[in-house]
């Protein structure tokens, strides 16, 4: 049986990656995971139990309760003890403090033995912020796509208008501070993995990014296969 591999494509908020990701996944057979949907679940949970500044309490509550990132086709669903909270993930609210919420190390801790277990079987492409740096630094595959921060405004603006009162101009100070924090946190910090093939997806096409990474894919199954 060929080998499954493990892909890792990770990247800052809006750069294409969950859409990229998912695509890729559906192209070459493989389960898509979307590990930043946990952060956000533990964010949204530690909003409506108003435990947002209490980390030590965010911590206990995760770890008393059941999480699980369950693969389904074009989708991921997370469901938190018996719950499905996929849909209340994307708020504006969840996108302000999933930074924080990620930078506690019991947090991650938690999060990535999940995380691990779920691909360490291959066949995955796995997306996040420090999928190649920390979760799986030994993933057959890295990518990691930037896009610059004016497209990256659009798409979230894009993605979430309809569904609140929003504007660009918050979705982009949004974004930048996501950066900031994700970059400069000092536990799993976004960066790229040694290794990992940079995409900058600003002036690419969905169809163009997508067939870039499949086609890298398909040129190390071959090597693994030969």
């Amino acid at each position: 049986m060929p080998k499954k591999l493990i892909i890792a494509i990770d990247g800052p908020a809006g750069s294409g990656k969950s859409t990229t990701a998912r695509e890729v996944a559906t192209r070459i057979g493989y389960v898509y995971i979307d590990t930043g949907a946990m952060y956000r679940a533990v964010t949204f949970i530690a909003i409506r139990e108003n435990l947002l500044k209490n980390h030590a309490a965010v911590t206990e509550y995760l770890k008393a309760s059941e999480i699980s990132i369950v693969a389904a086709e074009g989708e991921n669903r997370i469901i938190w003890n018996d719950e499905d909270i996929t849909l209340k993930l994307r708020s504006l609210e969840v996108n302000d403090n999933v930074s924080e919420i990620s930078s506690i190390p019991e947090v991650r801790e938690e999060l990535i033995v999940k995380q691990r277990m779920v691909g360490q079987s291959g066949g995955v492409v796995m997306e996040g912020r420090d999928i190649g740096t920390v979760v799986f630094p030994q993933a057959d595959l890295k990518f990691f796509l930037t896009a610059s921060l004016d497209e990256r405004t659009k798409r979230r603006f894009k993605e979430v208008r309809g569904t609140e009162q929003v504007d660009e101009e918050n979705i982009r100070k949004n974004l930048s501070e996501r950066d900031d924090k994700d970059s400069g946190r000092s536990v799993s910090p976004l960066k790229k993995a040694d290794g990992a093939i940079e995409i900058d997806t600003s002036d690419l096409t969905f169809e163009e990014q997508v067939t870039m990474i499949v086609d890298t894919i398909r040129k190390t199954e071959k090597e693994f296969r030969s």
